[in-house]
């Protein structure tokens, strides 16, 4: 069985459930999420205080204690990320990405800067690539359908976004 965060019917897991709790928890704990945000690696991220509290956390939740590294590897990632997302809002990650600012035309994340997301060779790059991303994003996005997306992320994650972005028409110059 895989682990997720959320069911299909869009509920939380136990799992799911105890991240989003922690999630909320930051901004009662301003040192945790700042430790978590000068983190520049998801190994950095995993060498945390915070990060190494939540996973007992999670594990107590059903997490596997017998996970493969990599899947402890990404769930570090997916920390370190919700570390800088400011708001839960609902919905797909790429339709987020692809949605324009009030008064704009243009994606808050660009074709080419999305494209390298979805390019990006490693876990790392696509740490550090969505890192980038969240600002643009004003830090708002939905905390678990990023964390069941990166947690499984392949293939078939990637069609699912190239398909769920929004993207631009190009008009005639």
């Amino acid at each position: 069985m895989s682990i997720q965060f959320r069911t299909r019917n869009g509920e939380p897991t136990a799992i799911g459930g105890e991240l989003l709790a922690w999630w909320k928890g930051l901004d009662d704990d301003r040192a945790g999420r700042a430790i978590l945000r000068r983190a520049s690696s998801p190994t950095l991220v995993a060498f945390t205080a915070p990060y190494q509290r939540l996973y007992r956390r999670l594990q107590a939740a059903g997490w596997p204690t017998d996970a493969r590294p990599q899947d402890n590897d990404r769930l570090a990632a997916i920390v370190g990320l919700l570390a800088h997302v400011k708001e839960n809002v609902s919905g797909p990650v790429p339709v987020a990405m692809s949605e324009c600012n009030k008064g704009d035309d243009r994606p808050q994340v660009s074709e080419l800067r999305f494209l390298r997301l979805l390019d990006a060779p490693d876990i790392d790059a696509l740490y550090t690539g969505l890192r980038r991303v969240l600002p643009l994003m004003k830090h708002q996005l939905d905390v678990l359908a990023l964390a069941n997306d990166f947690l499984h992320w392949d293939d078939d994650v990637k069609k699912r976004w190239a398909y769920g972005y929004h993207w631009p028409d190009k008009t005639s110059s």
